[in-house]
């Protein structure tokens, strides 16, 4: 998606900035600082959340669309017995320990 009009300025949520050519601040616990951010972040999980329902079906035996992809002990136990799929981050752990690579 793009926006119809380009930032003229980022808050970033962290400690990190986001390598893009646009002033910016990071601003740790951004989200009980500032409205802006805070909103932001309602949105992203929401889009989330709805993102790993649509996985769910993509990827079945997972459960995505019950725990959303945290670290529960059913998703482990599914990364256990299926092994990691597309949409896992293969650095993390508790999926880097079931690469077959």
């Amino acid at each position: 998606m793009t926006l119809p009009a380009s930032a003229d300025f980022l808050l970033v949520d962290g400690s990190f900035t986001v390598p893009l050519e646009i002033p910016q601040q990071a601003v740790i616990k951004g989200d009980s600082l500032s409205l802006s951010i805070s909103a932001a972040s309602i949105i992203a999980k929401v889009t989330r959340d709805r993102l790993m329902v649509e996985f769910d079906t993509l990827f079945p035996g997972y459960g995505f669309a019950g725990h959303k992809g945290y670290p529960s002990a059913s998703h482990r136990a599914a990364i256990a017995s299926l092994g990691p799929c597309l949409i896992h981050r293969k650095s993390f752990r508790g999926v880097k320990e079931f690469m077959n690579e």
